[in-house]
């Protein structure tokens, strides 16, 4: 299973689905589908996030144990 880190680092940075949304080029609902992890970004996409931030994606995404 995929986990992430997007809403933490979206808090941090004090931005919303929307803004984040607009920086990477994409739309609300797919930030929120991302967040609660019904949604496995692109390897673009992930780049995009993570660029977004400034910090590497294995941060942002990782696999959950099992």
């Amino acid at each position: 299973m995929l986990e992430n880190r997007v809403r933490e680092l979206r808090a941090r940075f004090k931005w919303t689905q929307q803004d984040l949304a607009d920086v990477i080029g994409a739309t609300r609902q797919t930030i929120g589908l991302i967040e609660k992890g019904d949604y496995a970004p692109s390897v673009i996409l992930a780049l995009k996030i993570s660029k977004a931030f400034s910090v590497p994606v294995e941060e942002i995404f990782y696999l959950k144990e099992e």
